[in-house]
């Protein structure tokens, strides 16, 4: 499964790198950015949290 952010959407909540630190961080502008595109089985579910919780809905989520 592939992990990514729509930067066109992003509007910097941070609720994707709150929820998710091992797949996002933030950029120096308070961004979420990706740090693991390609997402590890056990993480799946953390991944589909993180898509949910954005309310700009910029995590995208490939191969669901």
């Amino acid at each position: 499964m592939r992990l990514t952010i729509d930067t066109a959407r992003c509007q910097g909540h941070g609720r994707c790198y709150d929820l998710a630190p091992e797949l996002f961080t933030d950029d120096d502008s308070g961004y979420g950015e990706v740090t693991v595109a390609d997402v590890p089985a056990d993480r799946v579910e953390l991944a589909r949290r993180a898509a949910e919780a954005c309310p700009e809905r910029a995590v995208l989520l490939d191969g669901v």
